[in-house]
């Protein structure tokens, strides 16, 4: 999940107009592959694109006129270009609402995988927010329930196995952010039957490299990355500087893609979930979706390179 970080930054609420005249870009044409990078669901798998959509900040915004036309527009290219995981959070403000809005008015595409988070303590008290959340994306249920930055896990935990099991969603999750209870998400892990976790992961927030990152493989969890653009603060580390030559093997075309295609390396990771208000940060973004899928040796590369440059 990516913030707007002012006019300056490569995300920002302002600076929109005119943004939705872009033209729909076939899938094809991001980096002459139209086919996009999938990663399977270990629990199922089921494959899913390995570039999702976050909605921190970015749909906070009225569900009306042009920020919500906007929003949509940014979706319907989204999906066109092959986007499928969309993540958002009652603690995200008006973006539930917005989403819906923007399925609504989209017709609620097949493609959509639907993920968002139970985030309040009190057995009752979460299941009125996950209804309610439903409510607010105009969906029956959701594909992901996840517990939001483990508040109330215990709790919300058994509920959401109960519903799993009753067909009432389709797939568990837990989330962090910033490196944080990191030993708590590895017990979680360890001993419970979840089939996603959520963490903070870029090319220079690394630490679920040492734990997390493994034993997601080890016990067969999906990992979503988010912040993968460090809250768009990478962008100012490389402002005005090319590319590297280690970015031809992947066709990276931008550094956003750069970066993303940085996280896909790694082979614990499911999906990556930039968060954009910007149609053209959105079509350079799923970019990434498309070409050579990254190696782990091709991961170091991106990293030494980066370093090199900062």
């Amino acid at each position: 999940m990516d913030l707007p970080r002012d006019s300056e930054k490569r995300r920002t609420l302002r600076q929109l107009a005119g943004m939705c005249a872009l033209p729909l870009l076939p899938a094809g044409t991001l980096a002459g592959n139209d086919t996009p990078l999938r990663r399977t669901i270990p629990a199922t798998g089921e494959a899913i694109p390995t570039i999702g959509m976050g909605s921190w900040l970015t749909f906070d915004v009225p569900a009306r006129g042009q920020n919500l036309k906007t929003r949509i527009d940014i979706l319907r290219h989204f999906f066109a270009q092959g986007g499928q995981m969309i993540d958002s959070s009652p603690m995200y403000g008006q973006s539930e609402e917005v989403i819906g809005a923007c399925l609504e008015a989209l017709a609620f595409p097949q493609a959509c995988f639907s993920a968002t988070k139970v985030w309040t303590s009190g057995k009752d008290t979460g299941i009125r927010q996950m209804q309610h959340s439903a409510e607010l994306w105009k969906l029956k249920q959701f594909r992901l329930m996840q517990i939001h930055n483990l508040v109330d896990w215990e709790t919300h935990m058994k509920t959401l196995l109960a519903w799993k099991e009753k067909g009432q969603l389709d797939y568990v999750g837990i989330t962090t952010y910033g490196g944080l209870r990191h030993e708590t998400m590895a017990r979680i892990m360890r001993h419970y039957p979840i089939d996603f976790v959520q963490l903070t992961y870029n090319i220079l927030d690394r630490e679920a490299e040492a734990t997390l990152l493994p034993l997601a493989q080890e016990k067969g969890i999906a990992v979503i990355a988010n912040r993968p653009f460090r809250e768009g603060r990478l962008f100012d580390y490389i402002r005005n500087k090319p590319l590297p030559e280690s970015a031809r093997a992947l066709n990276c075309a931008n550094w956003a893609q750069y970066f993303l295609k940085f996280i896909l390396a790694h082979p614990a990771i499911t999906c990556a979930i930039p968060a954009t208000s910007k149609l053209a940060h959105m079509q350079e973004n799923m970019g990434a979706l498309y070409g050579p899928l990254p190696a782990q040796k091709h991961q170091q590369k991106l990293a030494k390179d980066f370093q090199n440059l900062i």
